[in-house]
C-alpha cells in the first residue's frame, strides 16, 4: 500500500518560526515567536511527522538552534526531521541524540561525499538527502550557491550508496505559492528508485492531491510551509483528503 505524508514545516531563525521567499534571508516573514507552540499545534491537527529547518545553521555551516530543536522533539509525540548546516558526524550524532528521528543532509551531499556516505552507512534510513535544485542543478549553502551537479545524477549516485529518502525542492517554486513542479519530482523518484518528498510550491490542497496521485511511483509526501501559515491549506482537512485519495 502506498502512503503519502504531509510534513508541516517549521523554519527556525533567531529562535522564531519564519518563512523565507526563495531562500532569500532578506525576504523573511515571522509567523510565530514560539516554534514549540507551532509544533504542538501541527501535532494537534493530525500532523504525523514535523519538518524542521535550522536556517541559522544552514547559513553558518553548522547547527545553531540545538536547544530549541531538542525542546521541539521532546514536546511532541510524533517524529521530527531536521535539516540545516549538518556537515559532520558529530553534528548528526548530537541531533539524533536530542530526540530527532531523521536528519537531512543537504550541502554536504555535494561538498563532502565521504561524510555523506559515512552517515548513510551508519544511520541508514534515519538520514534523508535534501536536494535543492535551480533549473535542474543542485544549489548549496542555504541556496546561496549553485553547483554544476544535476539533481537526478546526484540522486542516482546516493541511492547506490544507501540513501532511501530524498527531499526535493525546486527553488523557483519555494514560497511563491505557484504549485509544485510535479514532473520534476516524479522524474527524480523514477531516476533514483527511492522515496521522494516534495518541497516548495505547495499552495492549495489540490497541489497535495496531484502529488499524492503518484504515491505508487515514489512520491512519498510533501513539506508544506507558507500555505499552512497563510491558511490556504487546513492541515487536518488536507490529511483527511489524502487518506481518502491514497489507498
Amino acid at each position: 500500500m502506498s502512503s503519502f505524508v504531509i510534513y508541516p514545516a517549521i523554519d527556525i531563525r533567531g529562535g522564531k518560526c519564519v518563512r523565507l521567499v526563495q531562500g532569500d534571508y532578506a525576504r523573511e516573514t515571522v509567523y510565530n515567536e514560539n516554534p514549540v507552540e507551532v509544533a504542538r499545534s501541527w501535532e494537534a491537527q493530525g500532523g504525523s511527522f514535523i519538518h524542521l529547518v535550522d536556517l541559522d545553521g544552514a547559513k553558518a555551516g553548522h547547527p545553531v538552534n540545538d536547544a530549541l530543536i531538542g525542546e521541539i522533539a521532546r514536546s511532541v509525540q510524533v517524529p521530527v526531521q531536521i535539516g540545516g548546516g549538518l556537515r559532520t558526524l558529530a553534528d548528526v550524532e548530537r541531533l539524533l541524540g536530542l530526540g530527532v528521528s531523521r536528519v537531512i543532509i543537504g550541502t554536504a551531499a555535494i561538498e563532502d561525499r565521504a561524510f555523506t556516505e559515512a552517515v548513510l552507512g551508519t544511520y541508514g534510513d534515519r538520514v534523508a538527502i535534501g536536494i535543492d535544485a535551480r533549473n535542474g542543478y543542485v544549489a548549496t549553502r542555504g541556496w546561496l550557491e549553485t553547483s554544476e551537479v544535476q539533481a537526478e545524477v546526484l540522486a542516482k549516485e546516493l541511492a547506490s550508496k544507501g540513501a532511501e529518502t530524498f527531499i526535493f525542492t525546486d527553488i523557483s517554486r519555494d514560497g511563491m505559492m505557484q504549485g509544485p513542479n510535479v514532473e520534476a519530482i516524479r522524474s527524480l523518484a523514477q531516476a533514483s528508485g527511492r522515496t521522494v518528498i516534495a518541497s516548495g510550491g505547495v499552495t492549495v490542497q489540490d497541489d497535495l492531491l496531484k502529488l499524492a496521485a503518484y504515491a505508487d511511483q515514489g512520491i512519498g509526501g510533501a513539506i508544506v510551509g507558507k500555505a499552512l501559515y497563510t491558511g490556504s491549506i487546513d492541515l487536518a482537512v488536507a490529511i483527511e483528503a489524502i487518506s481518502t485519495a491514497v489507498k
